[in-house]
């Protein structure tokens, strides 16, 4: 029997200039873990400026919002940091710096000194387990030739305290072409409208005093 469309994964689709159409989520939490009520498609604010957040509430047409990407952003290019038992992969451009690996493992993620990141300055498990932990996906590892960097977690959107829309599992990402050797089941997308890579998270809301009061 064919699949009806009910029984598709849930998608996001950006509206040019205008809100994340999301369809079929049965997930959705704020950032203290509360359930927020969904339905068939939501539209959630990427402005940063609705009054009804995380909902769309049209101000994206009042304040100009453009959704393009901006041409100093840091670029969706991978690097690769080679250890003896392990290589991570690194794509700065998609990082929301959420700070899990620098507060994690600072001996691994290292402010201030290049390369920034030293494979071998922790033990393997270690960095697994903080790369898998990573809310934006910028992180991935190879060991033994054989690349990780897809999770098994269940189809879901939480908020980020003041930050942006943290994706997880089989949700597609319609007609937007991610970065180099980035997740398609763990990423984060801006909802506070300043990000340079949109619709992907960069940090900017930090710059930006992204704050959302949530209920």
């Amino acid at each position: 029997m064919a699949s009806s469309e009910s029984d598709s994964p849930p998608s996001i689709r950006c509206k040019p200039d205008g809100p994340y159409l999301v369809s079929r989520l049965s997930t959705f939490m704020n950032s203290r873990g509360k359930a927020i009520a969904t339905k068939e498609t939501i539209a959630l604010c990427r402005c940063g400026g609705s009054s009804n957040k995380p909902f769309c509430d049209g101000t994206h047409v009042k304040i100009g919002f453009e959704d393009s990407k901006k041409a100093d952003r840091t670029k969706d290019k991978r690097s690769d940091y080679i250890g003896k038992a392990i290589t991570i992969h690194d794509n700065r451009g998609l990082c929301a710096h959420a700070g899990v690996c620098t507060d994690r493992l600072s001996s691994v993620w290292r402010m201030g000194v290049e390369p920034w990141i030293d494979p071998d300055g922790a033990s393997v498990e270690a960095i697994v387990e903080t790369i898998e932990a990573c809310p934006s996906g910028a992180l991935s590892y190879t060991i033994d030739g054989e690349e990780h960097r897809d999770s098994d977690k269940p189809s879901a959107i939480h908020l980020a305290e003041n930050g942006p829309y943290v994706v997880t599992g089989n949700i597609s990402l319609e007609g937007v072409e991610f970065g180099e050797g980035v997740s398609r089941e763990q990423f984060t997308l801006c909802r506070c409208g300043a990000s340079k890579n949109k619709p992907f998270c960069d940090g900017s809301h930090y710059d930006a005093g992204f704050e959302d009061n949530e209920d």
